[in-house]
């Protein structure tokens, strides 16, 4: 005998006009609105008679919402047109054939267009309240690797050396608050440093337009161990921390170093592991002279690593002032960097690029990374908090059912009852309405 609350004796029919399917979007929307970025999307994004280049804002908009929703492909904007889900938004939903005409109409120049967008915003959003002021601000640079299966993708067809197809974006995030000050997208078999050296300008100028007043340093592996990118960070005025590649001429500064000179630092394995510093010229003459930090690590007992060599070496140069413990271990998390990626992929959309022309999926790419940087902003004015993933947020606050009703010549959105997180929800929606936003 079956109970009356079985789920098989619940009648489903899609028939409430009503609905909201994400109705906790209306936070990012109302960010969104206080940013102006549907109006600067409509500003700075023309794509002259191209087929999609009208309404950019609302197209534009849409893949956002979108992204912040889950979408991971543009036919998943349609879940935004159900019931009554385009009215919290603020703005037309546009239908995937419209939007997948919109991202083809892009070339390679106009994608530009949106990056303006997205530094446009950033400065907003830092002037509000989400920025980091006149405090010393870290730049973690790198790049990642986002894998596709199709033949027919620009830019992705050639084989990397990791037997891959796909793109080789670089991204520029804010250490310890997760925002990307600038992304650009590559062809896949593109090495980590092409192009570093403009990139890493550009980011460095978004970074003092936005009102970073502070002292900035850059982060970055050894793929960017080029002497233009040490050198663009000369020029800016900006201090910089890059590993270096261990070349024969590393190893053998390393071996010069006296046995006195390690400090033991913290390690799980007792006496596992050490530091010293040196000075070194990286680039040859080319180069100024540099503080080599080395940080030389015991093989684990009974390791393969073990039967070869005493240490195992990871060294970067820096031309910041501090102890060296201080220095080799604020290094080492630049590897807080892959949380970013790790967001952008699987927070939004970036873990597939869904078009067969490069500058769709360079497009793609920009708009992302402002949903990515809206989730930031949304957590931080709103909500106070950090380290709140994009995945977090929108099971707590996003992904929330709801229904939109009029009284009183009013809308009400009505969210479910005994919501765990409803007072925060409601505390972060006060906020992110009062904040005075700059135009």
């Amino acid at each position: 005998m079956r109970s009356s609350h079985s789920p098989d004796q619940i009648t489903v029919t899609f028939d409430d006009a009503h609905a909201v399917a994400d109705a906790g979007l209306i936070l990012a929307a109302s960010l969104a609105e206080g940013l102006g970025l549907r109006e600067l999307f409509d500003t700075h994004v023309d794509l002259a008679d191209a087929p999609g280049a009208a309404n950019a804002g609302d197209k534009a908009m849409t893949l956002l919402h979108s992204a912040l929703a889950g979408g991971e492909w543009i036919g998943d904007t349609d879940r935004l047109r159900a019931g009554a889900t385009g009215q919290v938004l603020g703005h037309r939903v546009a239908a995937p054939s419209t939007l997948g005409t919109f991202l083809r109409s892009f070339t390679w120049g106009s994608t530009r267009q949106l990056d303006q967008v997205a530094a446009i915003a950033l400065a907003r959003a830092w002037a509000a309240g989400a920025g980091p002021g006149p405090w010393p601000l870290t730049i973690d640079v790198d790049s990642t690797h986002c894998e596709t299966y199709g033949l027919q993708k620009q830019g992705a067809t050639g084989v990397d050396r990791h037997g891959e197809r796909g793109y080789q974006p670089l991204l520029a995030t804010v250490a310890g608050g997760g925002d990307v000050l600038h992304s650009r997208l590559r062809e896949g078999i593109a090495n980590t440093g092409r192009g570093a050296a403009s990139f890493v300008t550009e980011t460095i100028n978004r970074a003092r337009r936005g009102g970073a007043t502070g002292p900035i340093c850059l982060r970055a592996d050894a793929g960017f161990y080029i002497h233009k990118v040490v050198q663009a960070c000369h020029k800016q005025g900006v201090t910089c921390s890059i590993s270096v590649k261990l070349t024969k001429a590393v190893h053998k500064v390393i071996a010069q170093i006296p046995e006195q000179s390690w400090t033991p630092i913290p390690y799980w394995l007792d006496d596992g592991a050490d530091v010293a510093e040196t000075s070194y010229r990286p680039f040859g003459r080319k180069g100024r002279v540099m503080r080599l930090i080395v940080r030389r690590v015991r093989p684990t007992p009974g390791s393969q690593l073990a039967l070869f060599c005493d240490y195992d070496y990871h060294g970067f140069v820096t031309d910041r002032d501090g102890d060296t413990l201080e220095l080799e271990a604020d290094h080492r998390r630049h590897a807080e960097v892959e949380n970013v990626i790790r967001d952008l992929k699987y927070g939004v959309g970036l873990n597939h690029l869904p078009s067969g022309k490069f500058a769709a999926n360079a497009a793609w790419l920009a708009l992302n990374v402002i949903a990515h940087n809206l989730a930031r902003w949304t957590s931080r004015i709103g909500l106070g908090e950090t380290l709140i993933t994009t995945k977090t947020l929108r099971i707590r606050y996003l992904d929330l059912p709801g229904r939109l009703t009029r009284s009183a010549r009013r809308w009400h959105l009505h969210l479910p009852a005994r919501w765990p997180w409803a007072h925060e929800f409601l505390l972060a929606l006060d906020r992110l309405r009062c904040v005075p936003f700059p135009t």
